[in-house]
Parts: structure tokens; sequence; C-alpha cells
């Protein structure tokens, strides 16, 4: 079952990667100045870069409390230290959508830290060189003080829009760069990529689903809260299944799945390919998608029961889902979602028979790491053949 644009979101196929090109087509490419960065450089006072970011339209600002922040008021503290120190900071990089308004490409933890301490959201904590000032927020620092804070400038590098020929290319480009900067010292995973560059109302439903009460009951989360999207000291922040954007990618992954006949670059490009081709997607699609994830993961649990996404080995099941074996229950699963009753009557059969598949073909032709079109395709195809034998009898 697709959603409209789904059913014409390959109607261009996705660009073939040139195997061994000759001397020639190399240079010939360089000319023609493909997969080139355009850049220029900026400096900006630190309380006028802050009062900028409260323009319409200047800077999205909303990827940076999306991201899972890491960065504890200690952390932050060291980084306004050092602008009152004035060791080098290094600079953020900004991708510019529009004449004088751009998205953040990487720098969204000292963007919000600079913006939160001049809006006395924290007070300075751990300092080393100036511990004096630990315990204060910025209207409460000594005059001489803020006044040298104010004197320091914030570096930004800008991937100008010419870089790419057309949307599709600009996004995997500024995903290319973005994943290769990682400036402020902690790895962003690909999750986090993808949310920063591909937001829109479809990464906005991967993070509603990813809240379900079922979802995370499965995959070992607390009940949602609200206080998640404002406090980054909750216990749910100390599970790296969440804190990297794991549990959003995993939602992904069903919705990507589903299209294994345009499977390219690996199971991580081909996510970052359908993201940058989900932006398209309207709240017609949304309408479709949505209850086509809730509707086979219920069916998914009823069937499985505590053994959802579970694995059989040595004589009893996993503690804990598989990512492999959610993919292989999940997207033939929704192919056959209309008879879900049929199935859930079943599933005492398809429990015996899980065990069996997985004992007669192993467990890491279910589980296992590779990712290859192959892999994944017969992952997939043993379930859908269990499903409709299932199914049949």
């Amino acid at each position: 079952m697709y959603s409209k644009s789904e059913a014409t979101m390959w109607a261009i196929p996705p660009k073939d990667r040139m195997g061994s090109p000759s001397v020639t087509q190399i240079n010939e490419k360089y000319e023609r100045g493909e997969q080139r960065i355009v850049t220029e450089m900026n400096r900006e006072k630190l309380p006028n870069f802050v009062e900028a970011l409260a323009r319409n339209e200047y800077m999205e600002v909303r990827p940076f409390y999306q991201r899972r922040s890491r960065w504890d008021d200690e952390r932050q503290s060291k980084l306004i230290e050092s602008f009152i120190i004035n060791i080098p900071v290094p600079p953020i990089f900004l991708y510019e959508r529009a004449y004088n308004s751009y998205e953040v490409m990487d720098g969204q933890q000292r963007i919000t830290a600079v913006s939160d301490f001049y809006k006395n959201r924290f007070k300075l904590k751990g300092l080393d060189l100036w511990p004096e000032l630990n315990g204060l927020t910025y209207t409460e620092l000594p005059n001489k003080i803020r006044a040298g804070l104010d004197r320091r400038s914030i570096s930004s590098i800008v991937l100008l829009k010419e870089s790419a020929p057309d949307e599709e290319e600009a996004i995997l480009l500024r995903q290319l760069v973005f994943e290769r900067l990682n400036t402020g010292g902690i790895k962003l995973e690909r999750q986090e990529i993808r949310n920063s560059l591909s937001h829109g109302p479809f990464n906005e439903m991967l993070y509603e689903l990813a809240r379900g009460t079922l979802f995370r009951e499965i995959w070992g989360l607390p009940p949602f809260v609200e206080e998640e999207l404002t406090n980054h000291r909750l216990p749910i922040f100390r599970s790296s299944f969440f804190k990297t954007m794991e549990d959003i990618e995993v939602v992904l992954r069903f919705f990507a799945l589903r299209h294994m006949a345009h499977y390219k670059y690996g199971i991580q490009g081909f996510l970052d390919l359908y993201m940058v081709r989900s932006k398209v997607f309207d709240e017609e699609d949304l309408a479709v998608l949505k209850p086509l994830f809730e509707r086979t993961l219920a069916c998914a649990h009823e069937i499985f029961g505590n053994h959802v996404f579970r694995v059989y080995e040595a004589g009893k099941w996993s503690d804990k889902p598989v990512k492999g074996m959610y993919d292989a229950v999940m997207v033939p699963l929704s192919e056959f979602i209309d008879h879900s009753e049929k199935l859930q009557a079943k599933r005492e059969i398809i429990l015996a028979r899980t065990v069996d598949l997985i004992q007669k073909e192993g467990v890491s032709a279910i589980t296992g790491r590779a990712s290859t079109k192959g892999d994944l395709e017969n992952r997939i195809s043993l379930f859908r053949t269990l499903f409709r034998t299932a199914l049949e009898e």
C-alpha cells in the first residue's frame, strides 16, 4: 500500500554512481564544477548574532532543538569561557536556502549555548580559568566581563545555493558536508543528520510514531511525556537508542524498505534517499502512511506478543528486539494488513514457524549485519512466504 506521492516518488530514477571513469571524464566533471562547494565566510558579534536569530526566516532554529542535545550546562559554560578569554572557537556551517536565510549544517550546540546564555537560561558552571564567574547568568556578569564577551564574534562558513544544481542534489550534498564536519567534537549519527536536513511533515510524523505507547513499550523506552521536548536531563536521554535517534530511524526503515525495488547506495544511503524524496509528502500522504505503520505494528504485537521482533536462539527468545527481525516482519506484514484478523487468529502457527524458520536459516540470515539488497530482500521474502502460507491454509 503506497500513498499518492509514494506511488510516483521514483518516477525520476536516482542517479547511478559513476563506476570507473576515464581521466577525460574526471577532468570534464571537474570543469563542469560538479560536486564542488561554493562558500563564503562571515563574522558577527555575539549580541548581534543572538538578535538575528530572532528575526523571521533568518535561520532555521527548529532543528537545533529537535536534535537530542548532549551538551550539559558545564559544557555550554566552557564554550562561553572560551569566548570570554578569546580562545578561537570553530566556525559554524550554514546552508543558504534563500537570500539572507540559512539552515544550520554544523554548530547547533554552539548556537544553542550562546543563545541560551544571552537569554539567561543557565548559570555558568565548572569554569577552569574564571571559576569566580561560576553561578552567574549573562546579566549577572560584571560589567567589564559582559562588555568583553559582547565584543567577541562567532564565525560562520556558508554553503551557497549554487553549490548544487537542484534541490535533491543540494540536500545530498549538504548531507555529505554535514556528515564530514562534526566540528563540535561529538560524532553525529546518521539519523541526526537526516533530521536536521530533511525536516518537514514526514519527519514530524516519524517523531509522532516513535512516541507511540506500543512502539516505546516494544523498544524498551518509557512512555512519552511533553517534558522530553525541553528537558534533556530526563532519564530517557541516558538511553543510547533514544539519544542517537535510533527510534526515529527504526520507524523510517519501515517506510523506506517497502520500496526495495528502488534500493540503492546501501541501507544508510537508501534511508537518506527516501528522506530526501519524502519532502514532497503532504497531509494526504501522511493520512495513508501513519495508520499503515500503526496497524502493522499492532498486528505484529498481536501475533508475536512479548517476542515481537526478537530472535529465537539457544532454546530461548532474545531479551531485546532486533532491527533485522523488525525489518523482516514489518515490511511483508504491511502487505497483508487487510487480513490482520486472520493472521492474528493463526498466531500460534506463525510463532512456531518463526522458530523453525530461524533455526533452519540461522540467526545471521535474519538479523545479521549484512545489508545488501539481496540480504534484505531475502529476510523480507522469508516472512512474506510465512505469512502468505498461513493465510492460504
